[in-house]
């Protein structure tokens, strides 16, 4: 009996770890979980759609619509390497071009979105620095 009742215990204890780790690692899932749309990502500086230069404000709707972009890289993984924009899966993060006038190559100019869907992603980021900095977009 005394058997019996411990191996109960032991089962009712490892139920509770097991649910209680679980649900921990929910928690820390969520807690990386995109922000919704509209929503200010803490720790950014943010950038009105209507403060971005013209030539952002066009590839914001362009990424809005699908496309067509300007340069073939556009809508590429962006693999955050400086690590400045929230930790998210690879594939997360897709960069576009945005003109630089003057500039020969792509220039430094980008818009960073992350989401499931590049048409309708949960948080964008405008750099004018090469990924140095980034600002959230917001409209």
């Amino acid at each position: 009996m005394l058997k019996a009742t411990a191996a109960k215990v032991y089962r009712t204890g490892l139920t509770l770890v097991l649910g209680a780790a679980f649900s921990l690692a929910s928690s820390s899932a969520l807690a990386r979980k995109a922000p919704e749309a509209g929503i200010a990502v803490p720790g950014f500086e943010t950038i009105a759609l209507a403060d971005l230069p013209r030539d952002g404000r066009s590839t914001y709707a362009r990424i809005l619509q699908g496309g067509p972009f300007t340069s073939d890289k556009d809508g590429s993984v962006f693999g955050n390497r400086e690590r400045i924009l929230p930790r998210q899966a690879r594939g997360y993060y897709r960069e576009y071009t945005v003109r630089t006038p003057g500039a020969r190559n792509r220039g430094a100019r980008r818009i960073v979105c992350g989401g499931l869907q590049p048409q309708i992603p949960d948080a964008c980021f405008y750099t004018g620095d090469h990924y140095n900095s980034f600002q959230q977009i917001v409209e």
